[in-house]
């Protein structure tokens, strides 16, 4: 994989990429080591934005030949080179996955590789994003979108949960996993960025509902509705489902089926339980709706998945 940096690079952007992808010897698992490139339109020095620089030994030509190109973010996201925008072009033409981190996506959205595709970038970015490119559906809602080979994540911490997503997309549930125990992150984090921007303090009595979800996870196969929810957290329907979205940014269903799927993942890839068996197993009931929640959250079947990473 390459990440293409230019002068004024975020640091912590370029750091999730490192941290996700270019650990180059990890002997406590088996999980896939890449050939991590670092390339830059002149290399040399290339001028950071937090009192230290870098300095890039390859040229925008490392990019060339990488199945995944990332761009990093940088200080002046607004102005663009050619050069830069023409790697972008080349690895969507030539069907490599693209993935740009925080305002990386305003270097895609300026290549037209976003025109007519969903896209998101930091939520203090948003606005500008779509004002700039009105080609592009620009979501500021969520921590990372996909449209096709092109991916595009929200800003700073995002970039882990999106590089994990494609970890999870290429290589399955487990390394995805193992990938996070390393770096010491959840495999997956629930809700958007609608949770991480400032707001008034909820107006609502209850306690958190941190132990009610660590015991959703560990009781999925039950009645997880609203209503049999609401009536552990001691909670009216309407009262809880508004804390619900408060706390976790998403609502109780889309929280449930999330981890409803991510425990099916795990049973498909480690266990010989068959589908149907799976779907009990993780609260869908039958494999009909399992397939079709896993199917339009993972964008594959069951079956398919299990053929691909199965261990």
């Amino acid at each position: 994989m390459a990440v293409v940096v230019q002068d004024g690079v975020e640091p912590f952007g370029l750091g999730t990429l490192v941290e996700v992808w270019g650990e180059p010897y990890h002997p406590e698992d088996d999980a896939p080591v890449f050939d991590f490139r670092v390339c830059t339109p002149r290399p040399g020095r290339v001028r950071g934005r937090s009192g230290f620089d870098l300095h890039v030994d390859h040229g925008l030509e490392a990019a060339a030949d990488a199945d995944l190109v990332c761009f990093a973010p940088k200080q002046d996201f607004a102005t663009h080179e050619d050069a830069v925008l023409e790697v972008a072009r080349a690895a969507h033409d030539r069907g490599a996955l693209i993935y740009a981190h925080c305002t990386g996506a305003f270097e895609l959205a300026a290549a037209g590789v976003l025109d007519g595709h969903e896209a998101t970038t930091h939520w203090r970015h948003t606005d500008q994003l779509a004002r700039l490119y009105p080609r592009v559906r620009v979501r500021p809602d969520v921590l990372y979108v996909q449209a096709g080979n092109v991916l595009t994540g929200a800003g700073a911490a995002a970039g882990i949960d999106a590089s994990l997503h494609l970890m999870r997309q290429q290589f399955g549930a487990r390394v995805a996993a193992t990938t996070a125990r390393r770096i010491v992150v959840p495999p997956q984090r629930d809700g958007g960025q609608a949770q991480f921007i400032a707001r008034a303090v909820p107006d609502c009595d209850a306690a958190t509902l941190g132990p009610l979800l660590t015991w959703i996870v560990s009781h999925l196969e039950e009645d997880l509705g609203v209503e049999a929810l609401a009536r552990r957290s001691m909670l009216s329907p309407r009262t809880f489902a508004r804390r619900f979205r408060e706390e976790t940014g998403t609502t109780p269903h889309s929280w449930v089926t999330h981890h409803r799927v991510a425990a099916a993942e795990e049973l498909l890839e480690r266990s010989s339980l068959s589908v149907e068996q799976v779907a009990v197993r993780v609260g869908f009931g039958n494999a009909a709706t399992l397939r079709q929640h896993f199917t339009r959250v993972r964008g594959v079947s069951p079956q398919r998945y299990r053929r691909q990473f199965a261990c």
